[in-house]
Formats: structure tokens, sequence, C-alpha cells
């Protein structure tokens, strides 16, 4: 049976292909009127009680195009949002406020997918970045809506930007040798901090935030409750590492707070690298160090996810061409008879 198609509605349009978001246009005393409403059937239900308001004399509001939220307003229920729901709320308000300097006087909806998308492009240096900001945008105009004060979610219609996370970086042997003797010579006072990470994969907020309380020395693991995925995890600690924090322990003046007094270690580790001649390393290589080693060690990936608190198995499945002593073992099957 052929599809009934929808009748159009004179001073009813989408703006935007696509977006559902729907406007009505009419005239009062000669002067042309548009109002942004949202659902298609909303926007004519509105346009006909115009009308009808119009054909009564009815004085209607001069400033009806302007009337609406502004996108500060709805930054500024984030934030208090954030600090209800988030534990990283820094890096919120650095966005909003940069996100806030360009949408902040405008209304909320009357913002674009195009202009949001536009911004994203002139602002973020790196598809990750640009993907971190559009999340951002997101969930401003979600919580709003989710609240009747906006209409739509113009972020929800612009594309994502494709990342490439097909590299893995990990320290090569005679890199690893090179990186601990600096360490030794010029910053011992770190190596430890430097051997929780290589032999642990936790994540940088995971290691400067942890606390003794979570470090059980006598069953040697480490008790991890604030990830990120919002699912705790145990890690057991191998004798190098136990034995870094043996050290952090007896240098310690409180076992009752955390047990790095330092918030990261970018400064100093990026010294270390150019001493070591190392490029192209980041300190949370250190955690990709980890799974490459225990996925070329034979490790399954069901175990290194658990290890490192990857949320999928396919986060983990990056991995799984270092360890192809399964896949040789594999097409040897072929040579049986």
């Amino acid at each position: 049976m052929p599809r009934k198609s929808q009748q159009r509605v004179t001073g009813v349009w989408e703006k935007v292909p696509g977006s559902g978001v729907w406007w009505i246009r009419y005239r009062v005393d000669g002067k042309l009127r548009r109002e942004k409403v949202g659902r298609k059937g909303d926007a004519i239900a509105l346009y006909q009680q115009r009308k009808s308001e119009v054909r009564a004399g009815k004085k209607l509001p001069t400033n009806l195009r302007n009337a609406g939220v502004r996108f500060k307003e709805l930054a500024d229920a984030i934030l208090v949002y954030s600090a209800s729901h988030h534990r990283d709320t820094k890096n919120i308000k650095i966005r909003l406020a940069k996100i806030s300097a360009e949408f902040g006087e405008r209304v909320a909806d009357s913002i674009l997918p195009q202009e949001i998308d536009a911004w994203l492009s002139a602002n973020c240096k790196t598809p990750a970045t640009a993907n971190r900001y559009r999340a951002l945008f997101s969930l401003v105009f979600r919580e709003a809506l989710r609240n009747g004060k906006v209409t739509s979610n113009p972020a929800r219609l612009v594309r994502q930007r494709h990342e490439e996370n097909g590299v893995i970086r990990w320290l090569q042997e005679d890199e690893e040798k090179r990186l601990r003797s600096v360490m030794r010579e010029q910053y011992p006072e770190h190596l430890p901090e430097l051997e929780i990470a290589l032999g642990t994969g936790m994540r940088l907020s995971e290691q400067y935030r942890l606390e003794w309380i979570a470090v059980d020395l006598k069953r040697k693991e480490i008790r991890l409750t604030r990830t990120k995925n919002y699912a705790g995890r145990t890690i057991p600690i191998n004798e190098v590492v136990f034995m870094a924090f043996d050290q952090l322990r007896k240098a310690a003046s409180d076992l009752n707070g955390r047990v790095f007094s330092i918030n990261n270690p970018r400064k100093w580790f990026a010294r270390a690298l150019k001493m070591a001649k190392i490029k192209n390393f980041r300190w949370h290589d250190c955690r990709h160090h980890f799974c490459s080693k225990l996925a070329m060690k034979g490790v399954n990936l069901k175990a290194i996810q658990t290890l490192a608190g990857h949320k999928t198995i396919a986060i983990t499945a990056r991995y799984a061409h270092l360890d192809d002593a399964s896949l040789r073992a594999a097409v040897d099957l072929l040579m049986g008879h």
C-alpha cells in the first residue's frame, strides 16, 4: 500500500532538514513574525493558534523571536549538575568557559548543528578534542531538553570526528633500560612512581588520587574504587611494584592520605624522556606498555581487560596483534593430516 504523504501546512517549515525542529511564520499588521517551536505537530497547533489570535486582534509580544533561555544559563546549570555527577569537574569548567565565550549570550534554541560543527573545526586541534567538546555540547542540551528549557539537541546532529586509535606505543627493551638509568641518576625520588605506572597500568588520575587505604601490601593488591568507568577493580602487584610502594610507605609522613604528594608527573617525566632520548612517549603510554607486555607474554584478553579496567573487550582487542603465538599455532595446524 502506497505511503500516505503528509499534508504541507503553509507557515510551518523545518528550517534544518532532518533536525526535527519546526518553525512557524505569520504576519501581524504586515510584519513577518517567526517562532521556533520543536515537533511538527506542536508547530502546526501553535501556527493555528497564532492565526486565530491575529484574526481576533489580540496583541502579541514583540520579542517572540528573541525569547528563550541563553546558553550561559544552561552552562551554569551543567556546572551544578557536574558537581554531583562527575569526579573531574576541572576540565568541564575549562571547556564550558571556552564554549560560553562564543555562545554564552545566544538563545540556546537558536544554535544550529552547523554552527557547533564549525566551532569545533576552528577551536579543536585533534579529533579526540573535538569529540570531547561535542560530548559536552550534547550534555548541556540534553539536560536542558530533559528540564524543558530547549526544544532540541543540535549537538546530536553533529558528526563525531574519526579518532585514530590504532597506534599503540610501549617502551622497547633498550628504551626501558635507558629511562630507568636516567631515573636512578636524576630523579630517584620519582622512580617508584614510574615503576608503579609500568607495573599496574593505572590511569594517571587513578594513580595520583590513590590513597594508602586502597593499597594492601599484605595481600599485595590495589583496590580501586574511583575509576573512569565508575567500576571498581583490584590489581595484584608484583615484587617490583611492591618494593616501590614499600619505599614510598617508609618515606610517608601520613599513611591516611594520598600515596603521592603531586597531582601529575608531566614536568619531570618530560625531562627524563628527553635525557633518555625517547620520543613520542606520554605518561598514558605507561598504561599501553602494561597492556602490551601482558599481551606479548600470552595473557588472554579477558584478563588484560579486567586488570586495565577497560569498559569493553573491543578496547582491549587493540593489543591482540601483539601476541602472535596463538595465531602461529593456529596456522601450524594446517600442517597436520
